[in-house]
């Protein structure tokens, strides 16, 4: 299990008269996808293409996020972004209610959408108007709204987390005591999947993470001089190509509108937490030898 969390985070979005829009916030991206699924969560909730939307990150001057860890980006940031779109929506549909023979006279700003240009009842389709003529002739160049985003009180009546199961295969050399992953399995149950490949990817950054704790990572202090002796990649030791096989990804959907308005959960640590477990008890059945002190290395096994 790993909690899934959100943490206060805002972000600025600006539709433009062309028909594209501006995204900001000063979150990160470390490598997760952050750049992308924050473009694919405001293409979506603004109707908008893919190469529509500029997403920009990385500067303090834009709006406040959390740093990025903790699996909490899409959740904080992603919901920011949500609703900065959604009063977007609200705010192009008041301007087109200007106009008294407007179709969507009288509808809620939550009945309605935006897609392909238009802004449209979302049970009527018929019922639509042109965004880019309702932006020329109330003069609008641009509409910018800045959205802050914090978890709701209704999820604190809950526990929130992501769940995962983790099978793995080992060989173990009877005789040098070396160890090889050779097949992992990882189901993960992490809400709503937004991206599958980025999430795809993740599952295996947290399943060579968790296979590095298991067989290789260790801080190792001289205490005569009190020297960390791992401190760079030099001598700490981390998986390389070679030392990864097969890794399959498996994910559980779940419908989940009260961990936030995306009913995401992340999952970048989740992968990692069973892992070692999981090598652990492979070795173990392999040997029927139980090694309890990461990470599990041939002089562990061979003292025994």
């Amino acid at each position: 299990m790993w909690g899934a969390f959100q943490q206060p985070a805002s972000a600025r979005v600006t539709y433009h008269a062309d028909g594209t829009a501006s995204v900001a916030s000063a979150t990160s991206d470390i490598g997760p996808g952050t750049y992308t699924v924050m473009t694919m969560i405001a293409a979506e909730f603004l109707g908008l293409r893919l190469d529509q939307v500029k997403f920009e990150l990385g500067d303090t001057r834009q709006p406040r996020a959390p740093a990025q860890g903790g699996s909490w980006t899409t959740s904080s940031v992603g919901s920011a972004v949500r609703g900065g779109a959604l009063a977007i929506t609200a705010r192009l549909l008041a301007l087109a209610n200007q106009d008294a023979s407007s179709p969507l006279q009288g509808v809620a700003d939550a009945d309605v959408d935006m897609l392909d240009g238009r802004l449209r009842h979302k049970t009527d389709p018929a019922r639509s108007v042109d965004i880019a003529e309702v932006m020329r002739r109330t003069g609008t160049a641009e509409i910018t709204e800045v959205y802050n985003s914090t978890p709701s009180p209704e999820r604190e009546k809950y526990a929130s987390l992501a769940h995962g199961a983790q099978f793995v295969e080992v060989k173990v050399d009877p005789d040098l005591g070396t160890i090889k992953v050779t097949r992992v399995i990882e189901i993960t149950a992490c809400g709503k999947i937004l991206n599958p490949l980025a999430s795809h990817s993740q599952g295996i950054g947290g399943v060579v993470w968790g296979i590095g704790m298991a067989l290789e990572e260790a801080t190792e202090i001289d205490h005569r001089y009190g020297r960390i002796m791992t401190a760079s990649l030099q001598h700490y030791h981390v998986p390389v190509n070679a030392d990864i096989h097969a890794i399959e990804t498996i994910f559980v959907e779940e419908d989940d509108t009260i961990v936030n308005p995306l009913g995401v959960k992340g999952m970048g640590e989740l992968g990692m937490v069973g892992i070692p477990a999981a090598i652990a008890n492979a070795v173990y059945h392999a040997t029927g030898r139980r090694i309890r002190d990461l990470p599990i290395t041939p002089d562990k096994l061979l003292s025994i």
